[in-house]
């Protein structure tokens, strides 16, 4: 039987519960949000099990959304796909901005090792359990993280550039 994103879905809820929640498409794509303290568990069922067996770790990012409540303003996403199956799903985790921390998936995806160092590198997510979560491309001393809504996006002490040679329309009222 092939696998689709109704079996998928079925098998999760019936797994996990209220673990799991939030089941959409987008592009054929299942999409759905895990609770962080379960992450690493759904995770491994979706590689472990047979029927399920996404072998491959596409992708983990985060992503700042800055309007959102304080915890729900910063989000991990997992992208996994099964080859022999071709099918792909997205997994999405809140965390609060003030404790952000979930566990790592290094263990079960060699590949998540750089991706969630990059991670915490620009948004300070916190990966428990990663054998070596250090900046990857910032300099060790930074004490921000360049991608969350709150970093300055330029420095305001720059004189070295004009906003009118850049596209940018400068407003004098």
């Amino acid at each position: 039987m092939a696998l689709d994103n109704i079996t998928i879905q079925k098998k999760l809820q019936a797994t996990f519960g209220e673990a799991v929640v939030d089941f959409h498409e987008q592009h054929g794509m299942l999409v759905f949000e895990v609770s962080h303290e379960k992450a690493h568990d759904i995770i491994q069922f979706l590689k472990e099990d047979e029927e399920m067996g996404f072998n491959f770790l596409t992708d983990v990012c985060g992503v700042n959304y800055a309007e959102e409540v304080e915890s729900r303003q910063l989000a991990v996403v997992y992208h996994l796909h099964n080859w022999f199956e071709n099918v792909r799903v997205r997994i999405k985790t809140y965390l609060s901005i003030k404790n952000p921390v979930v566990d790592t998936v290094s263990d079960l995806y060699k590949s998540a090792n750089w991706q969630e160092r990059e991670t915490y590198d620009f948004y300070g997510i916190t990966f428990k359990g990663h054998p070596q979560l250090k900046r990857i491309l910032n300099v060790d001393t930074m004490e921000s993280f360049p991608l969350r809504k709150e970093h300055p996006m330029e420095d305001a002490g720059r004189t070295d550039k004009d906003d009118r040679f850049f596209g940018r329309t400068v407003h004098n009222c």
